[in-house]
């Protein structure tokens, strides 16, 4: 999920483009891009598409995500009701702040998945957006087996603070504190959008260091996004070729009985051998040279 593309849920005539655009993933939203006078009307177009999309040769292998309304508003329980569908993936859930919300939301979604006769757990995303969520951000992640990862909301966060949002160091540092709540409970961490279309290589330097701290991939909020994420979140074939020798070099290492190895002069061992594996895995699953 290298690039994910923000569609909006008042949009219908945008959603068969997305569906066959480049993006990994396409996140419908039924929040801050549907005004409140078209709520009822975009979460039922979204579940008709989405009863669409649920045969896998119209998916195309897109993942498929909804950002409903935050879980105090009356449209939670109506936005569930219509986009939890046998189509979906990710439910990304805006603004929790404690555990308890994503138990709620997590009964919600059982639930209307029972109503539905959805089969295939929908699992959750969760938006990091204050700063009592950054705080509590992996207990957060950790609070249900049903949450994937967490998402950057760095508008939410930053703005209502004063907090210059182009600064790279500000961002940084909230990219570093949600990485680390996300591994503290084993799920992905997701960068969030970029606003400015125009600024390119603005974006690329996000994506670039969002891929440096771990990330799995960055949001678009324009089409013209979604290469420089495929890209910015695409193993490079040094590290495609210095990964393939750590695997190798692993099985030697098992069959001698050896705990640590040295490849192209680095030492080698499990943490490093974990991350060889991860990034063969992503080469082999997109076809890349070398995997």
């Amino acid at each position: 999920m290298r690039s994910k593309l923000f569609v909006p849920g008042s949009r219908p005539e945008l959603f068969d483009k997305a569906l066959a655009g480049d993006a990994d993933a396409l996140s419908f939203d039924l929040e801050d891009a549907v005004a409140e006078s078209r709520k009822a009307e975009a979460r039922q177009t979204l579940g008709d598409f989405l009863a669409r999309v649920a045969d896998p040769a119209v998916k195309r292998g897109k993942v498929m995500i909804v950002r409903v309304n935050p879980l105090d508003t009356p449209h939670f329980a109506p936005d569930l009701a219509a986009v939890v569908r046998p189509g979906l993936d990710l439910l990304n859930l805006p603004k929790p702040e404690e555990p308890a919300q994503v138990i709620q939301a997590v009964e919600a979604l059982i639930q209307a998945e029972r109503t539905n006769g959805v089969s295939q757990p929908v699992r959750l995303l969760l938006n990091i957006e204050t700063p009592k969520a950054l705080r509590n951000a992996a207990a957060l992640a950790a609070a249900h087996p049903r949450v994937a990862g967490l998402q950057m909301g760095l508008g939410d966060l930053f703005e209502p603070l004063g907090i210059a949002r182009r600064d790279p160091d500000n961002v940084r540092a909230a990219m570093f504190a949600i990485r680390m709540a996300a591994g503290e409970a084993g799920v992905f961490a997701y960068d969030g959008a970029f606003a400015d279309v125009r600024d390119v290589e603005g974006y690329r330097a996000e994506a670039d260091m969002a891929r440096r701290l771990g990330f799995l991939g960055k949001s678009c909020i324009h089409p013209s996004q979604i290469a420089l994420a495929n890209a910015a979140f695409r193993p490079s074939d040094e590290e495609i070729a210095h990964a393939r020798k750590v695997v190798d070099g692993a099985r030697a290492a098992e069959d001698s009985g050896t705990g640590a190895w040295v490849v192209d002069g680095k030492m080698i061992d499990a943490p490093f051998l974990a991350r060889a594996r991860a990034i063969v895995e992503t080469a082999v699953r997109l076809g890349l040279p070398g995997a």
